[in-house]
């Protein structure tokens, strides 16, 4: 069920079946066609009411903790896997599943310990060897990443005792001339601010709340994202016109799993979305020198 035709195919043959009986597991295989569909807040509200009348079907829960890791909300994603394991025992699939969770989670040693015990039971499986290596891989990358970004060479002097010669008159320090930075159009904006360090994606959004351009590498959909950061932005600037405190220039949103920074130009919204260890003294200078360079288009 690869192509859009499959997945569209069997989205109606269990969209009838669970019309003709309200009652039917079928919603749990409807809620997976339109995950891999991308149809993420479809599904969860699909699985969502079919688990109201199904609690104790382990096979609905495998469907949406996949659907919330599809989402980024990780521990809610592991915890109905683990809800799934609870009613139907611990599974291959199961377990892969959750090794996944706890690689997006950051959590990879827990991952490489669970998935080196499923390598050393089947050493053939394709799916098994590739989740082990990212585990694996994924830590010594962080490091580089970091150590790239904040270390500083060490410059060490040695020299032989000697009797100093007399110092020469100070000479005048010349004062330094301010070197102009590059301006930048809003797709280089977007690329430079992927690059920062914490920063997981950055969308332009016009005033209705439509995306524009993105560097995207968040598993959420950036339109939903754009979508509800214009209708905040508006309200937020309708608000303080109300109160005469002027318009919006810029916003910031700290949740548990992410941090959004966004920030008005003369005719755009821009988004930059960090992950909440991001720190956010370092992302927003860094994020403002980019806003500065901007040149509108």
């Amino acid at each position: 069920m690869n192509s859009t035709v499959d997945i569209e195919e069997r989205i109606g043959k269990c969209q009838k079946i669970l019309e003709s009986d309200p009652n039917s597991q079928i919603f749990a295989a409807l809620a997976e066609a339109h995950r891999r569909k991308g149809e993420l807040d479809k599904a969860f509200r699909i699985c969502q009411n079919g688990l109201k009348i199904h609690p104790s079907y382990g096979s609905a829960h495998v469907v949406m903790s996949k659907i919330n890791l599809d989402r980024g909300l990780y521990d809610w994603a592991e915890a109905e896997a683990r809800k799934a394991a609870e009613i139907d025992g611990w599974t291959r699939a199961t377990e892969l599943l959750l090794a996944e969770i706890h690689i997006y989670k950051g959590e990879y040693n827990k991952a490489v310990k669970l998935l080196t015990r499923l390598h050393e039971g089947d050493q053939g499986n394709p799916q098994i060897s590739k989740l082990l290596k990212i585990a694996k891989n994924l830590p010594r990358e962080d490091k580089a990443s970091q150590a790239s970004e904040y270390k500083m060479p060490t410059v060490i002097v040695k020299s032989e005792k000697r009797t100093p010669a007399p110092a020469p008159p100070p000479e005048p320090i010349p004062t330094p001339r301010p070197v102009a930075k590059e301006p930048l159009s809003t797709r280089d904006l977007l690329k430079q601010a992927v690059g920062i360090l914490g920063v997981e994606g950055a969308v332009s959004i016009n005033r209705e709340g439509l995306v524009l351009d993105s560097e995207w590498g968040i598993r959420d959909d950036s339109g939903v994202y754009g979508a509800t950061i214009g209708d905040i932005v508006n309200h937020v600037d309708q608000e303080l016109i109300q109160g005469c405190f002027g318009s919006v220039k810029s916003v910031l949103i700290e949740t548990e799993e992410r941090t959004l920074y966004v920030i008005r130009a003369d005719q755009n919204v821009f988004l930059f979305v960090a992950s909440a260890q991001a720190n956010l003294g370092s992302l927003r200078m860094k994020l403002e020198d980019l806003m500065s360079r901007q040149v509108e288009e």
